[in-house]
């Protein structure tokens, strides 16, 4: 079966094994966050092909909520395919933007009720070793997703929050090279936030006038 295959080992470093599902999982994120960055639409059907990967990796793993926010993501990930290609509700190009104080507002009342409610289900439902950094960079990294299919500028910052937390919890957890996928991603999301600053900054330059004729005055 093929799950079977991509739970397997492909290699070893150091005597820990690292899966078919982690690796494949590091390059079609790689490519990914890339993508993302460059504002290409094809960024969203290579990352549904990584969080199917992923899903499998964080199971096996005992990152439950992790797992559990692949299936999110594939939805988040749709959506992000249409509001890109046409627009979203309005049908009008999408263009870089910022977020709102309501949209902020509301957004971190979301992330706040949604790490506490994730972080009670993982500690008495589940045996997850690590309950709170779990819940933590899920709701952080839903929020980012939520800003990257409306191309909120800030969903950048939320992503570079969520690695700093990754990095060092895939370590723990002995997923090395996810560890490491997630350092590639904390560069990639920094060169991110700088293309899409530029963009925002080129979009609120206000436009020449042109040359033309003095205006005729009585």
């Amino acid at each position: 079966m093929i799950i079977d295959w991509l739970t397997g080992t492909a290699f070893r470093v150091a005597g820990t094994g690292t899966t078919w599902a982690e690796l494949l999982g590091f390059a079609t994120g790689v490519l990914n966050v890339w993508l993302v960055a460059r504002q290409k639409i094809a960024n969203w059907p290579i990352g549904i092909a990584n969080v199917l990967l992923l899903m499998v990796l964080f199971w096996t793993a005992g990152l439950y909520a992790d797992a559990g926010l692949q299936v999110v993501y594939v939805a988040l990930g749709c959506y992000g395919w249409w509001h890109w290609l046409f627009g979203g509700e309005r049908r009008t190009r999408l263009t870089v933007s910022r977020t709102g104080r309501r949209e902020w507002l509301a957004l971190a009342a979301i992330g706040l009720l949604l790490t506490g409610a994730l972080w009670l289900l993982l500690d008495r439902a589940t045996d997850s070793t690590v309950p709170l950094p779990d819940a933590l960079t899920t709701a952080l990294s839903l929020l980012a997703t939520y800003g990257q299919t409306r191309k909120r500028v800030e969903s950048w910052w939320l992503w570079i929050a969520a690695d700093l937390i990754y990095i060092p919890l895939y370590a723990y957890k002995g997923l090395h090279l996810t560890a490491v996928l997630y350092l590639v991603f904390l560069a990639l999301c920094v060169l991110g936030l700088r293309a899409w600053r530029a963009d925002l900054r080129r979009a609120d330059r206000p436009s020449a006038v042109p040359p033309g004729p003095a205006p005729v005055t009585a």
